[in-house]
């Protein structure tokens, strides 16, 4: 069975996870990043999703 979720909708819980927790490293800013990025969907668009999928890749290859 294959179950798929929209990058924005797993950025976005992360997101709220982030603010709530009061994360304030790295990782929450590149999280929060991301985020804003996928759901304004700008000119940069492109290239940002062509790593993000390349990188999703990356991580599916690891069966």
């Amino acid at each position: 069975m294959t179950l798929t979720f929209s990058a924005v909708l797993l950025l976005g819980a992360a997101s709220v996870v982030a603010v709530k927790t009061r994360a304030s490293g790295p990782g929450a800013a590149v999280l929060l990043f991301l985020f804003g990025f996928f759901t304004a969907g700008t000119g940069a668009y492109g290239p940002i999703h062509d790593l993000v999928a390349s990188f999703a890749d990356f991580l599916a290859s690891f069966d």
